[in-house]
């Protein structure tokens, strides 16, 4: 499978979907859903530290989306939810938030979040982003952020967003950029896959930086019906007290990572750890801080 080639940006993620059966396909799909079901809990835990980090994310999206009062706005693949939330509070009066995620151990994270804030103008659904069971022309702004690149089929996630959006609604979405700019991410994968404790991702699947192609998400956007879609690439910061710290959020969040820390006996672990702070060292200050750099893309379109 030839991924390489700029002019066809897109191609590999949609010969992912295609080169393999539909009950394989239904086998993945379970896994990633029990995944996330999973990490819920964590991503829980880890709830205010996340937004903090992603809060610059989640503001270029609400303001080029421009939520008005009255309005009805979907969150897709919502996870906690507080991006979403964000919305609501420019939707009142009158406006409603159709808070969803396809797991429903996300939800209930999402829903205890939206009763500490007090945000009243919400409902959650259970859907999923490739087939989003919502009549057609129903909302007027369409969020994700951080959900398309993890679906098996993207193009068909893109297609049911603009499906759902009434004429002249708005799409924000987040994907996450190329991996040389995403470090905090990068270093703990490539060690895992360096000391062969875990397998590196499948070419064209479902993934973190499988949208980061430079290109791919403003052409992908296009060839689903979008228009006036504008992609700009967004700084975040991670900062961690020390790598113990950055172990212990990416044990939260990460699936993956979880799971096969678990399954290490301590002398693995301890290998790990030295792999992740021999890494680290150039993020590292003199206290000891670790400071990680990341990016994300963010983008809006039309219907």
């Amino acid at each position: 499978m030839n991924c390489r080639a700029p002019s066809r940006a897109s191609s590999c993620v949609d010969s992912y979907a295609e080169s393999v059966s539909e009950g394989e396909i239904e086998e993945q799909r379970e896994r990633l859903l029990d995944g996330w079901d999973h990490v819920a809990a964590g991503w829980g835990r880890q709830a205010d530290r996340t937004q903090s980090v992603a809060s610059p994310i989640s503001e270029w999206m609400i303001d080029h989306a421009q939520p008005t009062p009255g309005e009805t706005v979907l969150e897709l693949a919502a996870g906690p939810g507080d991006t979403g939330f964000m919305a609501a509070h420019r939707i009142s009066p009158g406006g409603t938030l159709i808070c969803s995620d396809a797991t429903n151990g996300m939800l209930a994270v999402a829903r205890e979040r939206a009763q500490e804030q007090g945000v009243d103008n919400v409902e959650f659904k259970q859907l999923q982003l490739e087939w989003i069971d919502m009549p057609t022309a129903s909302v007027d702004v369409a969020l994700c952020r951080w959900g398309v690149m993890l679906t098996l089929d993207p193009s068909a996630a893109l297609r049911e967003c603009r499906r759902v959006l009434k004429p002249g609604g708005r799409f924000a979405l987040a994907v996450w950029d190329q991996p040389e700019r995403n470090p905090w991410a990068t270093v703990m994968q490539r060690t895992l896959v360096e000391l062969g404790h875990a397998q590196p991702p499948a070419p064209g699947g479902p993934g973190m930086f499988a949208l980061a192609a430079p290109g791919q998400l403003q052409r992908m956007l296009e060839e689903a019906g979008f228009f006036d879609v504008e992609v700009e690439p967004v700084a975040i910061t991670r900062r961690y007290a020390s790598v113990v710290d950055w172990l212990g959020e990416t044990r939260d969040l990460s699936e993956q990572f979880g799971e096969v820390w678990a399954k290490l006996p301590d002398a693995q672990r301890q290998e790990v750890r030295e792999r992740v702070s021999l890494a680290a060292q150039p993020y590292v200050t003199e206290t000891g801080e670790v400071i990680l750099p990341g990016s994300s893309l963010a983008a809006l379109a039309h219907a």
